[in-house]
């Protein structure tokens, strides 16, 4: 059996495509034209092989929010999932690279019933009718129980 897998049409280990699903929180990067690079920690879910972040009613200082005005200017981004352990052997972390636009209404409407279904929260804050979709062009891994990965000074 491979240990690799392809979700939607991007290549992986089968662990990393696991973490994706089963993460409950990631960092999302975004750059405005200029470079200037903004990172915030998301809910996000994994649909079709695209990842999907919610522009939700959880407060905010704005509505018009710094991550949607960079996507407008500049749609390359980019979502992390790391897992962290005081047992540094159990290190691991996801880094999904590609394009990403907002969306809204029927075809955003499938991402945001599957955000709520993962979140059980959305029942008290309002998930929201817009949603950022991340679509992968580059998935990178690593993890410390990978065999392919020479040991550093870590372990």
């Amino acid at each position: 059996m491979s240990d690799r897998a392809h979700e939607g049409r991007i290549d992986a280990p089968a662990w990393a495509w696991t973490m994706l699903r089963q993460a409950r929180v990631a960092r999302l990067a975004t750059a405005d034209a200029s470079g200037a690079p903004h990172l915030v920690p998301v809910c996000f879910v994994v649909r079709d092989g695209e990842l999907w972040t919610p522009i939700d009613g959880k407060p905010k200082s704005t509505r018009s929010l710094r991550r949607v005005r960079n996507l407008a200017e500049n749609p390359a981004a980019s979502l992390l999932v790391d897992h962290y352990e005081e047992d540094w052997r159990e290190l691991r972390w996801v880094a999904v690279h590609g394009r990403a636009e907002l969306v809204a209404g029927v075809a955003a409407a499938a991402a945001l019933v599957a955000l709520a279904e993962k979140y059980p929260q959305y029942m008290e804050v309002a998930v929201g009718s817009e949603a950022i979709r991340l679509t992968p062009s580059r998935i990178v891994t690593w993890s410390a129980a990978d065999p392919r990965v020479e040991p550093g000074p870590m372990r």
